[in-house]
């Protein structure tokens, strides 16, 4: 299945008149978003899309994201007697245009829920921003998906994966399928080869200590998982073993496809701006992000080649705030990095938010 093909959906009736009534009659009555009214302490949830319906993902699960499919995140931070929300819809590199449409439209939804208070936020598969990984203690990509049938693992049913370990911080790691090749293995890393009974845990020379360390303990976590019916073997890439030669048997020699990279675009601000009666995008500067450009009449698209901040302004108009997230999708598609995270921000109560990105 082709990767990221999602990336070329056509997104423009977001913003429409009939589109906004109908979301924010969907917002009133969609039951995923019923359960947070009744929360009062920082919170994290976490749904999947299956057939256009949201599916509440089970607290042991929550981390774990498979490629075929979308994901609905919600975050919720209490400060003080007041809340701060952030939701991001994660796109899968092999979900479907239809997945992501209707992955974007309940973000917006419930952003609409909750009186347009949310950050909104994309994030895509191997692209993804820390701010989002960092919500989990250890974030997890699969192969697989409720089209393919791999959406979950039972007890005692494994699915033989190569996964690349590595850590995010202290306090987090990432673990990817990748594919199952001797070419997948890199020597900054670590790697694990599961085969249920049976996982390796390959060294990279050049792996950190840190990643060494948790992706053993991660491995005894595993182990127990299995009632320690699952032998461990530790290789590190020089060696010279017996065991490193089965191990890399084990792995074909096939030919992989790079994974996707964000390409380090050029510094912009472009304007979203309805003023002539017509919705038009247009470039205000190029290879600066000044502060001095932003107005609260528009919308702005802040481009620092990685990362797509959208600043709402307060007193921009209905359609250009309607517009902001599916424009923001068209103009990605035209840049050499289309994948980027992007981030919306409503309002000059918020704008502080982006002080690390304007100059």
């Amino acid at each position: 299945m082709e990767e990221y093909n999602w990336k070329d959906t056509n997104m423009a009736l977001f913003g429409s008149d009939e589109e906004r009534s109908i979301k924010k009659e969907a917002a009133k009555t969609e039951k995923a978003w019923q359960q947070i009214k009744s929360i009062r302490k920082s919170t994290l949830l976490v749904w999947r899309i299956n057939k256009f319906n949201l599916e509440v993902v089970k607290l042991e699960d929550i981390g774990t994201f498979y490629s075929g499919d979308s994901y609905i995140v919600l975050n919720i931070e209490k400060v003080g007697d007041d809340y701060n929300y952030d939701v991001h819809f994660w796109i899968g590199k092999k979900s479907t245009q239809d997945e992501y449409v209707t992955a974007a439209y309940k973000t917006v939804e419930l952003d609409t829920f909750l009186d347009d208070k949310a950050i909104q936020h994309r994030e895509v598969d191997g692209l993804e921003s820390k701010q989002f990984k960092k919500y989990f203690k250890k974030f997890r990509t699969l192969e697989g998906g409720y089209d393919s049938g791999f959406n979950h693992t039972k007890p005692n049913e494994f699915k033989t994966r190569l996964m690349h370990f590595r850590d995010i911080d202290c306090l987090h790691v990432e673990l990817r399928e990748v594919p199952y090749s001797r070419n997948s293995l890199v020597s900054e890393d670590v790697f694990i080869l599961d085969l249920g009974s049976l996982a390796y845990q390959w060294i990279g020379s050049k792996s950190g200590k840190y990643e060494r360390f948790k992706s053993a303990e991660y491995l005894l976590k595993l182990k127990s998982e299995r009632n320690g019916r699952c032998k461990i073997q530790v290789l590190e890439e020089n060696e010279n073993s017996h065991e490193l030669k089965e191990f890399l048997a084990k792995l074909p020699n096939t030919e992989i496809t790079a994974p996707s990279k964000n390409n380090s675009g050029m510094k912009a601000v472009h304007r979203l701006s309805d003023e002539d009666g017509e919705m038009k995008l247009s470039l205000v500067c190029k290879e600066v992000l000044p502060r001095s450009v932003i107005t609260q009449d528009d919308v702005y698209f802040i481009d620092n080649g990685s990362h797509l901040y959208v600043y709402i302004g307060d007193q921009c108009s209905t359609q250009e705030k309607r517009n902001a997230l599916s424009n923001a999708h068209e103009y990605l598609k035209e840049t050499d990095h289309p994948l980027v995270p992007i981030s919306v921000v409503c309002g000059s109560e918020k704008l502080t938010l982006l002080n690390n990105v304007l100059e």
